[in-house]
């Protein structure tokens, strides 16, 4: 009999050994929210028109050319592991980047270390900071939701508590660190914060991170801080927790907003070089750094300005297109000072029968109950689609609920 088989109790006959177990976190009820919104697209959509997608935050626009010209020429003939801390060429950039946007000065060697984008730091940190089980009082992940949909399940699959602080319309969608017990403070390993916040577009001041910081010092718990929409800014520019002091916090950034390079999965992670050198220790276990070449090319984007400029310049025309539009609609926009996505209360009042209606006429946007408790009555639309393709899909939300404009 071969070893996979075993004999079945009532009738003798062979049959296949049952499977190991499976993380009851992947075969539960929960779907990542944009794989339910494609599934939506597939059903409802028209087949014969081009879908507009204001959906998923991937930009449209074309990667700047001496990008890509800079991944082509770190095309070696010989490939090679890249080293898990990154070429010190591109934490010397970062740095140098970060100096430039925030007045702040990083150690490349201690405050540094390059990720695969911001979603791998994302999901990795909590694996990072909350201890076993019966091994750490302090096992709790605070988040502010609605929120990026990655933060959860990090700390899910870290066995962690999750503690979520729904953000609220009359705060203007800014985390209340009071609205938090002392209890709950007492136990917590990691509070994410997320400003530019997705999906509101509303921002923090650096007084607020201030006061944030001050409570993460006295209770000793870690602030990441997900900056990655800090390029994406209209009329004042977003601060960093950073500028408050490394002690305690970590910020995160990217190049898939700032430089049209999602595709690419090139960001960092910077600040207390405690958390900073755990997670250099910690990456090896589970990956390497970006290729060489991408790293080469992410070198070139964050030692010029320029073109991240240009690229906010295309998302204020964007934005103001459509803020235009929905005011003559009487859709009202909440927060929305930054980020390249406009938060807009459904009309009616149900997000969800919206986003149908606009996928019927072939546009794609995100119900705001996707991401998470808050954002139930909003829908969130992502300024990636080009100009061309915005006045399209203005021309088309004519037939959208109630048909055309008010």
């Amino acid at each position: 009999m071969n070893e996979r088989e075993t004999m079945s109790p009532r009738s003798g006959a062979t049959a296949l050994g049952r499977p190991g177990p499976i993380n009851p976190i992947l075969t539960g009820p929960g779907e990542y929210p944009f794989v339910t919104l494609d599934r939506m697209r597939r059903a409802l959509a028209p087949s014969d028109r081009t879908i507009i997608h204001f959906g998923m935050g991937d930009p449209r626009e074309e990667t700047p050319e001496f990008i890509r010209a800079a991944l082509r020429e770190g095309i070696t003939p010989v490939s090679s592991y890249p080293a898990a801390a990154g070429q010190p060429e591109l934490r010397q950039a970062a740095a140098g980047w970060f100096a430039r946007r925030f007045g702040v000065t990083l150690d490349p060697e201690r405050h540094l270390l390059p990720a695969n984008g911001t979603k791998e730091a994302v999901f990795l940190m909590a694996l990072a900071v909350v201890g076993e089980r019966g091994g750490s009082a302090r096992r709790t992940v605070v988040i502010p939701s609605p929120a990026y949909p990655v933060y959860e399940p990090g700390a899910r699959f870290a066995q962690a508590d999750v503690h979520v602080v729904p953000l609220r319309s009359a705060d203007g969608w800014k985390f209340d660190p009071d609205r938090v017990p002392d209890d709950v403070w007492a136990r917590t390993a990691l509070l994410w914060l997320n400003y530019p916040h997705n999906p509101t577009g509303a921002m923090l001041t650096r007084d607020d991170y201030a006061r944030i910081m001050t409570l993460a010092r006295v209770h000793g718990l870690w602030v990441a801080s997900d900056e990655a929409y800090a390029e994406v800014w209209f009329e004042t520019r977003p601060p960093s927790v950073l500028e408050c002091g490394f002690d305690n916090a970590v910020a995160l950034h990217t190049l898939s907003k700032r430089s049209a390079m999602t595709g690419y999965r090139s960001g960092f992670i910077a600040g207390d070089e405690r958390l900073i050198d755990a997670l250099r220790r910690f990456r090896p276990n589970v990956g390497v750094a970006t290729p060489d070449f991408v790293q080469h090319a992410a070198i070139a984007a964050w030692n010029d300005d320029a073109h991240a400029d240009r690229q906010r310049e295309r998302y204020a025309a964007k934005r103001r297109l459509l803020r235009e539009y929905f005011d003559h609609r009487g859709w009202a926009v909440e927060a929305s000072e930054a980020t390249f996505y406009l938060w807009m209360k459904a009309p009616g009042g149900d997000d969800v029968a919206f986003v149908r209606e606009c996928l019927r006429a072939g546009i794609v946007a995100t119900p705001g109950s996707f991401m998470g408790e808050g954002g139930a009555g909003f829908v969130r639309w992502a300024l990636v689609p080009t100009l061309e393709d915005c006045r399209e899909a203005l021309t088309r939300l004519d037939t959208v609920a109630g048909g055309g404009a008010a």
